[in-house]
C-alpha cells in the first residue's frame, strides 16, 4: 500500500499509522471494510495512506466493526477528532503511545533531522543493550522492555536505508559519561557512535561542558525537515512532550540549532573525544 504522508500533520501520521496497524490485524481490505461500512470503495484505505482523514464518527464505526473498545476505542476517535490540528501536547503516560507513533511516522518521511540530546545518546544512534539499560532504567515493566529495545532498534533503519534521512546529532560531552549502563556497554555504544559517524548522512558533534549558555540548556529536542511539508520540532520529557508546527516556533528551534552549533566540536574533533573516552574506558576494564 502506498503511504505519501509528508504533508499532514503529527496528529494525522499518527493516525494513518494506526489505522494500517488495524488493517493488517483485521485481515481484511480496505475495499472490503468500507463496503461493509456502506461507504464508497476504497474509503478505509485511502484513510490508511493518507488521501483522506475519517471523521471521528466513520472512526467510531470503523472501530465498532473491528471490535475495539474501552479506552484504545477513545484514544483513537479523540486522534481524528484532532487529527488537522498542527501542534500536538500530550501529557502523562497515557498519551505516549499515539506521541511516540507520530515521531515514528516523522522519522520515516523526514529528510532531515537534527537531534539535541543533552542527557543520553540520540535515539538513532543507540546500541539494543544501551537502549535496553536506559528502558530498565526509567522503570519499564519487564514485559514491555524487549518491545522498546526492538522497536528502538528497527527506528534507527531510516539512517540506513538506501535513500537515509541526514542526520545532524548534537550530543553534550555529559551523555557520553553518565553512568546509565555497566561500563562494557558504554564501550560499545561509544564504538558504535564512531562508526555511525563514518556513514555520509550522519554529522555528531559533541558540546563540551561549561561552555556558557546556549539554548540546548533549556531541553533535548528533535528537528523534522520534509521535503514537501513544513518541519516539524518534537520535545519529549519523562512523562509529557509536544509536536510544533508554528512556523514562528519552528525558526527559533532552526536558531537553536545553530546556536548549538556554534559552541559544539567540530565533527573530527567529536569523533577524536569520543574515542579517547572509550579508549579510557576500555583501560579500566
Amino acid at each position: 500500500m502506498p503511504v505519501d504522508t509528508t504533508g499532514l500533520t503529527t496528529r494525522a501520521r499518527a493516525l494513518t499509522a494506526a489505522i494500517r496497524k488495524l488493517l493488517a490485524a483485521s485481515g481484511m481490505s480496505g475495499r472490503e471494510l468500507s463496503q461493509r461500512l456502506g461507504f464508497s470503495h476504497g474509503t478505509v484505505s485511502h484513510w490508511a495512506t493518507g488521501r483522506r482523514l475519517p471523521s471521528p464518527e466513520d472512526m467510531a464505526s470503523l472501530l465498532t466493526l473491528l471490535g475495539i473498545k474501552g479506552q484504545e476505542k477513545q484514544r483513537l476517535i479523540d486522534l481524528a477528532r484532532h487529527a488537522a490540528e498542527p501542534n500536538w501536547l500530550v501529557v502523562g503516560m497515557p498519551g505516549i503511545p499515539q506521541q511516540l507513533a507520530g515521531a515514528i511516522e516523522s522519522e520515516r518521511h523526514a529528510s532531515a533531522m537534527v537531534e539535541w540530546s543533552r542527557d543520553i545518546v540520540p535515539g538513532l544512534l543507540q546500541t539494543a543493550d544501551y537502549a535496553r539499560a536506559l528502558a530498565t532504567a526509567i522503570g519499564l515493566p519487564e514485559s514491555d522492555v524487549d518491545a522498546r529495545v526492538l522497536l528502538r532498534v528497527g527506528r534507527s533503519e531510516v539512517i540506513t536505508r538506501r535513500d537515509p534521512v541526514q542526520l545532524l546529532a548534537l550530543i553534550s560531552e555529559d551523555a557520553l559519561h553518565e553512568k546509565i549502563c555497566v561500563p562494557e556497554v558504554m564501550l560499545d555504544q561509544l564504538r558504535h557512535l564512531l562508526s555511525m559517524a563514518e556513514r555520509p548522512n550522519v554529522t555528531i558533534q559533541v558540546v563540551p561542558p561549561r561552555v556558557g549558555w546556549h539554548p540546548g540548556l533549556i531541553g533535548p529536542f528533535v528537528l523534522y525537515s520534509f521535503p514537501d511539508a513544513q518541519p516539524v520540532v518534537h520535545f519529549e520529557h519523562y512523562s509529557s512532550g509536544a509536536f510544533v508546527i508554528d512556523e514562528d516556533d519552528v525558526h527559533s528551534y532552526r536558531d537553536a540549532v545553530e546556536v548549538i552549533r556554534g559552541v559544539a566540536r567540530s565533527p573530527d574533533d567529536s569523533a577524536e573525544l569520543i574515542a579517547k573516552i572509550a579508549d579510557d574506558l576500555e583501560q579500566t576494564l
